[in-house]
């Protein structure tokens, strides 16, 4: 499998584990830098290389009365002040063809959210900005689905790739998680990605928002790091019960330490 740099950090083949963490959405400036503060330092001691990850814009809410997030303006503005301070490599999701140029300013990596993950010419206008891109795999499509959205990013000479599993429909308002995905895209000859905390969602299970499972992450994380992923994706906060977005499928920041500890032990016995 080939590896993807992300600046000096190596994803797939037989790099070390890496981690993609970081708030679901951007808060404020404070919030975001010291979230990224503590989480650069729990990773660090854990010996886990670190890309923040945190969404300018969360335009894919189910109710008008969800909290989206500063912006495309002001939210690439905080990142790169997170860049600049922190010196971490950064994800964020794009929703839209017109904010893909902005965001390719500042991102090392961007995503394509599991919702559009299938939305050819933002995949492509994506890829063509010569970035590392991280298809989503939308909860609703098979891990052989995924195939085709690697030809339209491959098109454009960009390679690039990462894949990122984050659970499939199971019933209503329900997602699980199948691991024998990571193999089957792996196969495909991209490094790929588990994020633990969206595959333990429950879209729309308070009605006007999301519920969530967090309970579950830790095990579903030991799970895929000993199934052979290249990387976790782990959306954290300092008080998730209080986060205007996605709390209830995020952990504490608390949580991060042991979660890293153990996962770096199942890497070493692999």
């Amino acid at each position: 499998m080939p590896q993807v740099m992300v600046e000096k950090i190596k994803i797939g083949g037989r790099a070390p584990l890496v981690l993609i963490a970081g708030p679901c959405v951007i808060e404020s400036e404070k919030f975001v830098l010291e979230a990224a503060k503590k989480i650069k330092e729990i990773a660090h001691k854990a010996g886990v290389p670190l890309i923040f990850k945190s969404s300018f814009d969360k335009a894919n809410r189910l109710s008008i009365e969800s909290f989206r997030g500063p912006g495309i303006k002001k939210g690439l503005e905080i990142l790169h002040k997170v860049k600049q301070k922190l010196n971490l490599p950064l994800l964020s999701d794009i929703h839209c063809q017109k904010e893909i140029h902005e965001a390719a300013q500042v991102l090392d990596i961007i995503q394509i959210p599991a919702f559009l993950c299938r939305q050819t010419d933002i995949v492509l206008a994506v890829a063509k900005t010569g970035k590392i891109v991280n298809i989503k795999k939308g909860q609703f499509l098979a891990p052989w689905d995924i195939l085709p959205i690697i030809r339209k990013v491959e098109s454009t000479g960009n390679k690039k790739i990462l894949i990122t599993e984050r659970g499939a429909c199971f019933g209503y308002n329900n997602l699980v998680s199948d691991l024998r995905s990571l193999k089957i895209m792996s196969d495909f000859g991209y490094p790929v990605i588990y994020d633990a905390t969206h595959s333990v969602q429950l879209p729309g299970g308070k009605g006007g928002c999301s519920g969530g499972q967090r309970e579950f992450v830790e095990g579903l994380s030991r799970a895929a790091v000993a199934f052979g992923c290249s990387g976790l994706f782990l959306e954290v906060h300092p008080d998730p019960d209080k986060a205007p977005c996605d709390g209830p499928n995020m952990i504490n920041l608390e949580q991060l330490a042991k979660l890293l500890k153990q996962v770096k032990k199942i890497e070493a016995v692999l």
